[in-house]
């Protein structure tokens, strides 16, 4: 790996494009590079997991609307759309739209988090719907799949985007039309031009993840994707962009990052080397926002531990940065502590998380967060109760670059109403690469199968495993066998006029 120092120029020093980090990111996806065998698993790992969360959030509300928008694009060469026939072909931006609301709606794909935070896995629904209508390969895919995850998560390493509450899809645009080119076979200098084009069409603030959180949240990726493919388009009709995009006098680092005296390390590959980042990031064993997977875990192990929850008195929680300003009490959301939030809301609240977890014993993708759950007395007593506190030691924890010590974890100390404390710490998710019970390829199936339960037959869940599973061998045109078709009768509609 090198780490490129990227910081801000004045526009008389014309900063050569060689020295840009776009021209650096750019080179990486163009240098056609081994593909590493465990990352080609974990790609295919990946598309699984996408696929689970996706089919099973087709009937929520976004899901349904863009859908509907979807349909009104089709294209007799086009993508795909989940749950439909893959007879029925549709713009590929439209099906990227689309399936990456799918796959983000419910919060339940992967992650990974450094400076910044990242779902990488929103990468692969616009790779796969462009894919598709470019009758690529299953091997071009994973290169581009790859090659995505490896822009995102070096990203997210060097670049803080939460400090100035910009929203992470900022790194999502450039990462996508990075994979778009591996995929593509485009040469180092269309890459570039998408790269910044995307990454300048895509920055957005935090709001859309702030105090009443909307089905914006599960839309923002999608749009991301949506929009990198149109400026991969564009470039390759010769088209120009920003630049340069990071470090003009006027762009990213300068008017909305740390500014003209910012100096930010991004680590990158050498040209020609494996990219392997993918295997840094991980998968969530519940839909919750990651930095809660631990502590469900340790509610689940708390609550063998005290016999009756009405004893609890209060709750403190000692974690991160990061987890106490965003999903705790240090967000000062009181959005956060309203039995009536949304479920967007809700699953971005420790404190009602680890209620709910503490006094199921669990945690469900649908059950946990009803209305009918939500407004428990009995849980809005426990919820009421509890309160985030940073620690020092654990916002270390959560930055420490080797992946094996980076904790997303907390420490839990229950005070009952006797006056004793009883206390648990856990650094990682169980499900986590370095946690007690790391999810492994059969983890991924399971989850599918449980997600897809009763919403799509079992031959054609026998049959996507296969295909999917096979993707190195995949033909040119064969990539639409990657779709999941679901019962007609199944699939719910939103009847509403649009303007499409």
């Amino acid at each position: 790996m090198i780490i490129h120092n990227v910081k801000v120029y004045p526009s008389k020093t014309n900063l050569p494009k060689k020295k840009q980090l776009a021209w650096k990111i750019a080179e990486i996806a163009s240098d056609n590079s081994k593909l590493n065998k465990d990352a080609i698993e974990m790609v295919i790992n990946r598309i699984i997991d996408n696929a689970s969360v996706a089919i099973a959030s087709l009937n929520r509300k976004p899901v349904i609307s863009s859908r509907e928008m979807a349909i009104k694009h089709s294209r007799k060469n086009g993508a795909t759309l989940f749950g439909l026939n893959k007879k029925f072909k549709f713009d590929c931006e439209w099906a990227a739209w689309s399936n990456g609301t799918a796959v983000r709606e419910l919060d339940f794909h992967d992650t990974f988090l450094a400076a910044d935070y990242s779902h990488p896995g929103d990468n692969i629904p616009p790779l796969i719907s462009v894919a598709q209508q470019n009758k690529k390969s299953g091997l071009d895919l994973l290169r581009g799949i790859i090659t995505a995850y490896e822009v995102q998560v070096n990203l997210v390493k060097g670049i803080c985007l939460h400090k100035h509450k910009i929203d992470h899809i900022a790194h999502l645009g450039p990462s996508v039309a990075a994979g778009l080119g591996a995929m593509l076979k485009l040469n180092t200098e269309t890459i570039y031009q998408a790269i910044q084009q995307s990454l300048h069409t895509t920055i957005s603030t935090r709001q859309s993840r702030k105090g009443d959180i909307s089905s914006w949240k599960a839309y923002a990726p999608a749009h991301a994707g949506k929009l990198a493919i149109e400026a991969v388009d564009r470039v390759m009709r010769g088209e120009g962009a920003p630049s340069p995009i990071y470090e003009g006098e006027d762009s990213v680092i300068a008017r909305i990052l740390d500014g003209k005296k910012a100096v930010y390390k991004v680590p990158l590959p050498k040209k020609g080397e494996s990219k392997k980042a993918i295997l840094e990031t991980y998968t969530k064993e519940y839909s919750a926002e990651y930095q809660s997977q631990a502590l469900i875990d340790l509610a689940k192990k708390l609550k063998k531990k005290i016999k009756n929850l009405n004893q609890i008195k209060k709750i403190d929680i000692y974690t991160s940065h990061h987890t106490h300003y965003v999903i705790g009490t240090g967000a000062n959301d009181p959005q956060k502590m309203d039995p009536n939030a949304s479920r967007e809301t809700l699953d971005h609240s420790i404190m009602y998380i680890f209620a709910v977890a503490l006094e199921d014993g669990d945690w469900h993708h649908i059950k946990s967060y009803t209305k009918a759950r939500a407004r428990r007395k009995s849980t809005i007593k426990i919820w009421k109760s509890i309160k985030t506190h940073e620690d020092k030691k654990w916002t270390k924890k959560y930055h420490n670059p080797d992946p094996k010590k980076k904790s997303f974890g907390a420490k839990v100390i229950i005070t009952l109403k006797s006056g004793k404390k009883i206390a648990e710490q856990q650094d990682k998710a169980d499900a986590h690469p370095y946690g007690s019970r790391p999810f492994k390829r059969q983890n991924y199936i399971n989850k599918f199968l449980t997600l897809t339960h009763s919403i799509i037959d079992k031959k054609e869940s026998n049959r996507f495993l296969k295909t999917v599973q096979n993707l190195k061998k995949l033909k040119p045109g064969q990539l639409y066998n990657l779709n999941i078709d679901v019962k007609k009768s199944k699939i719910k509609r939103n009847l509403k006029i649009g303007i499409f």
